[in-house]
């Protein structure tokens, strides 16, 4: 159903425009609502069976403009399910003992073991969007990093992590709308930051970024699925739908219990 926004690695190059952020693929609230419950039960079960079996780690990767939901997406879609094994992570602005390694030394350590999902609410992909929007590095370099991200990625692929990512994609209409509503709403002035003003200036040069970003480093193993997210339930459903769809793929189950533990439940059983 989504595959109009799952980013081919066999195209020369992605723009962001290509994407419509108010498309739903032909769907209504009304047609998705028991889709929607049926995949959230599913992903209930689902996950108990990856985090018991322990033979792959899930990495999501939330990536979009101020306003695009990352915080509603993890609130939302992937609510109710068990907090053990399922973390979600924050890149903030590098400390000065990160800013003295590498750009990915305090991501790797935050990437998930067997049997945990994580998502990252943000993440490395900041070092080739705000970085080179803010030109504290230059081109040669973001490009450079492109080849070092997938590398990066390729390598936890084949270490039986999962990797989805998706970019959260609004129109600047939109974010205007959700940056007054910060403003208005007196529940949501905590939401509002001088900095996503001063970011919006920069919006022509995100949406480059992204560009680029969907471009170089989207592959057969690690693709970007392009999200449109004007429509909150659309964007939560299609999120959904994907995990949902990537753990089933899995064929998990339960692990077998041992002999030790079939003697130990017998014994249970005859000293009632």
């Amino acid at each position: 159903m989504f595959g109009k926004f799952t980013v081919n690695s066999n195209q020369d190059h992605i723009s962001v425009k290509d994407f419509r952020p108010d498309d739903t693929a032909g769907l209504s609230k009304a047609d998705i609502e028991e889709k929607y419950k049926k995949l959230h039960d599913e992903f209930e079960e689902l996950q108990e069976k990856f985090y018991a079996s322990k033979k792959y780690a899930l990495l999501i990767v939330l990536q979009g403009m101020d306003c695009s939901g990352k915080d509603g997406t993890v609130r939302r879609a992937l609510s109710g399910i068990n907090p053990n094994g399922f973390y979600v992570e924050n890149f903030k602005v590098p400390t000065p003992l990160e800013l003295n390694h590498d750009y990915l030394w305090r991501v790797h350590q935050k990437t998930p073991k067997r049997g945990d999902i994580v998502v990252f609410n943000r993440s490395y992909y900041e070092d080739v969007l705000v970085t080179r929007v803010h030109r504290t590095i230059d081109d040669e370099t973001a490009h450079r990093r492109f080849d070092e991200i997938r590398e990066f990625e390729k390598y936890l692929v084949n270490n039986d992590t999962i990797l989805l990512k998706f970019f959260l994609h609004i129109s600047k209409d939109f974010q205007q709308k959700k940056l007054e509503e910060r403003l208005e709403t007196p529940e949501k002035n905590w939401k509002f930051s001088a900095a996503d003003l001063k970011e919006r200036r920069f919006w022509d040069e995100y949406q480059h970024c992204y560009s680029d970003v969907l471009s170089h480093c989207s592959t057969k193993e690690a693709p970007w699925y392009v999200v449109p997210a004007n429509h909150r339930w659309f964007r939560d459903y299609f999120v959904l739908s994907v995990i949902v769809k990537t753990l089933k793929e899995l064929s998990l189950e339960f692990p077998a219990i041992d002999g030790d533990v079939r003697e130990l439940i017998k014994e249970v059983k005859n000293n009632k």
